[in-house]
């Protein structure tokens, strides 16, 4: 999802077979958009994001050794919104980045089990089988969460 909240049009992500876990492998005509993408699949997959609300914004500031670890620690502190703050969240927009440090924000509200449901919970984002490439004209990444 760009800054505008227009999706692109390639897909964002697809789901692939992934013995016990979740795979997921996401799209983006760059870096940003992929991580972005990556974001919004979490949600997505857990719930009908087109029910959340983007009430409420958080700032984001990651860092990581490389893109594949900061793509691992981003997607863990999204997650860490929801797990640990019950937030739910639906728009992303990366600001600031580069292959150790990446900055944005993320808007969505607070979990409602009256307005919400959590079609599948993912629990945690691994190292296992994590990748990002860059083929002709788009990004890719694979990464694999514990469901």
């Amino acid at each position: 999802m760009n800054k505008n909240g227009d999706r692109a049009k390639l897909p964002p992500y697809r789901i692939f077979d992934h013995t016990a876990d979740l795979g997921v492998e996401i799209y983006g005509i760059n870096e940003r958009e992929l991580f972005c993408n990556a974001a919004f699949a979490i949600f997505d997959i857990m719930t009908d994001v087109n029910l959340v609300r983007a009430k409420k914004e958080k700032r984001i500031f990651v860092e990581g050794g490389d893109l594949e670890e900061l793509l691992v620690n981003f997607l863990r502190e999204i997650l860490y919104m929801y797990n640990g703050e019950g937030l739910l969240l639906k728009e992303f927009v990366i600001s600031g980045m580069d292959n150790f440090h990446i900055k944005g924000t993320a808007r969505g509200e607070p979990f409602s089990r009256e307005r919400h449901h959590i079609n599948i919970e993912i629990k945690a984002v691994t190292y296992h089988g994590v990748e990002i490439k860059k083929t002709s004209g788009r990004w890719i990444g694979r990464v694999i969460f514990d469901v």
